[in-house]
């Protein structure tokens, strides 16, 4: 796994000012807790590591603390969370724009950010521009079984099969620190170095739904149309909308188009990092589909899309009939 604070050491090395800002909370934490780690040695931590909030610290007690000089290390590390907590005072954000333009010797000074939604305030892009800054965007649902896999393997040393990611993914969701705490319980639960499986993830206590989402799409895309057909109100009664569907399945059928069309390295490389190992999955299904099935496919889709968007038919029935659609196809 990726150490999340390599981009900014990268970037200029130690020392200086890192700005960390974005709503996925576990990630960013992660980040903070590196660079210190990166800057410190335990054996004189204690003296030269400072930790403020913005919300409770004095711009005067901040401008004291960013002054003081290491003490037996080549490094002093303040780290200042709720930083957004500094944005209406003018002689804070002077000084921590002067400190991030002109950091002072020894210095490495962790600002951690969550911007208010909807603000424009100037002062977030200036500290972005005048620090090394790294923004952590919350995971998307998609993104969240690649990166169970990958913390699972590289963290915990146990490999996560796809189907027990996926299903842990739909049960609890893209809150990272949660799913964290998930799967070390998960790692602990197995043995003799097998992998974590569905079941495992089940009999750990998690409620599963009933159909997964993500294994209904793969019907579709295996072309199993009449198991999708026979599954999809169960799907639907989990809360899932006709909408939110027909955009996956778009999406899902765009990636076996390009495997289609360019091949399975062609997709890998045009996914996200987290998605990148669905090229590999992906290929046994490309190969029951061609370039004009994918067309008729999405086209039927961007109708069905309309569909659900102006018709007073139910979702389950719009659905339903883009699926006899392709069977009729099949036939």
């Amino acid at each position: 796994m990726i150490d999340p604070a390599k981009p900014l050491l990268d970037r200029g090395g130690l020392g200086g000012v890192f700005y960390l800002h974005g709503e996925d909370e576990f990630r960013k934490g992660q980040a903070l807790r590196s660079l210190v780690d990166a800057h410190l040695d335990p054996g004189t931590r204690d003296f030269n590591l400072d930790r403020l909030r913005g919300r409770e610290v004095a711009t005067e007690q901040l401008a004291s603390v960013l002054e003081t000089p290491p003490m037996m290390a080549e490094w002093r590390v303040v780290v200042v969370t709720e930083v957004e907590a500094f944005a209406g005072s003018p002689k804070a954000r002077s000084l921590l724009l002067d400190v991030a333009g002109s950091p002072p010797p020894g210095l490495a000074l962790i600002l951690s950010c969550t911007k208010p939604s909807g603000s424009r305030a100037k002062f977030y892009s200036q500290l972005a521009s005048a620090a090394r800054a790294l923004e952590f965007r919350p995971l998307s649902q998609d993104d969240v079984p690649g990166w169970l896999m990958e913390r699972a393997r590289e963290v915990l040393g146990v490999e996560m099969e796809v189907g027990a990611a996926r299903a842990l993914a739909q049960a609890v969701g893209a809150d990272l620190g949660v799913l964290s705490q998930e799967l070390e319980k998960l790692s602990g639960y197995v043995q003799d170095g097998r992998p974590i499986t569905r079941e495992d993830v089940e009999a750990a206590g998690t409620h599963l739904p009933v159909q997964d989402r993500w294994g209904w799409i793969d019907l579709v895309g295996h072309r199993k149309f009449g198991e999708a057909l026979s599954t999809l109100r169960v799907l639907l009664g989990q809360g899932e909308s006709g909408v939110g569907l027909s955009i996956s399945l778009a999406t899902h059928l765009l990636r076996l188009g390009v495997i289609v069309e360019r091949g399975p390295q062609a997709l890998e490389r045009a996914l996200p990092p987290n998605q990148r190992w669905l090229a590999r999955q992906l290929q046994a299904q490309a190969r029951g589909w061609n370039s004009r099935d994918v067309a008729a496919a999405l086209e039927g889709l961007g109708t069905l899309d309309r569909r659900l968007k102006s018709s007073g038919a139910s979702d389950e029935s719009l659905l339903q009939s883009w699926i006899l659609e392709r069977m009729v196809v099949d036939a």
